[in-house]
């Protein structure tokens, strides 16, 4: 799996990530991570999601990252936002008032340019990566986002009933990859008809935050 297979899904629209509403564990669990008003979330592999709507809509700002500029491109569209854009090193910088999304491989985005953060809210992004890219990713994100605390969200399924992404992510596994984090469970729920429509999987929402 290679960048020109998130370009291909994007180009062809198939998107079938992308829910028509905010995830209900965000808008469950966000307050686990203990945030005040006007906080600044990153959300990695962001896409167009409708979670930024909310969380807009809810007083926070938003920091995202994003593989493919049409998806950025219809995001700012979606909201009715007129973009300001720039490059940001390797990488294009699309920012609207509350709103800032760089463009390119996430692997380019260094702590400089994303600027401060006060949490991460991970819902399609370690699970759209292969196993051996896993490690890498988190701890990137922990590195630019100097440990802020995190809401994650994974599924956890028989893998080999199903090819990801969205990829299986074992309880322990989610804890290996966040061993320098105090892990909780927030949250498991069945996946109601399975994902994709026929694969029986648990949803499950993660908080992980640095040790006292």
């Amino acid at each position: 799996m290679d960048d020109d297979f998130w370009r291909g899904r994007w180009r062809d629209n198939r998107l079938g990530w992308h829910r028509d509403s905010a995830n209900p564990m965000l808008v469950r669990h966000l307050s686990a991570l203990g945030l005040p008003a006007g906080a600044r979330l990153f959300l990695p592999l962001c896409g167009k999601t409708l979670d930024i709507h909310w969380l807009l809509g809810n007083g926070f700002r938003v920091a995202g990252a994003e593989l493919v500029e049409t998806a950025v491109e219809q995001l700012f569209a979606e909201l009715g936002l007129t973009p300001a854009i720039g490059d940001a090193g390797a990488l294009r910088r699309y920012r609207a008032e509350g709103v800032d999304i760089f463009v390119g491989d996430l692997f380019d985005l260094g702590s400089e340019a994303l600027g401060a953060v006060d949490g991460t809210y991970d819902r399609a992004a370690l699970v759209a990566l292969p196993a051996d890219v896993r490690p890498r990713y988190a701890a990137h994100v922990a590195r630019i986002t100097a440990s802020a605390p995190q809401l994650l969200v994974t599924y956890d399924y028989d893998q080999s009933r199903m090819d990801g992404p969205p990829f299986s992510v074992t309880e322990e596994e989610a804890r290996g990859l966040y061993a320098t984090y105090d892990v909780a469970l927030l949250e498991s729920a069945e996946v109601e008809g399975g994902l994709k429509g026929f694969c029986p999987a648990t949803e499950k929402a993660w908080l992980m935050r640095r040790p006292a």
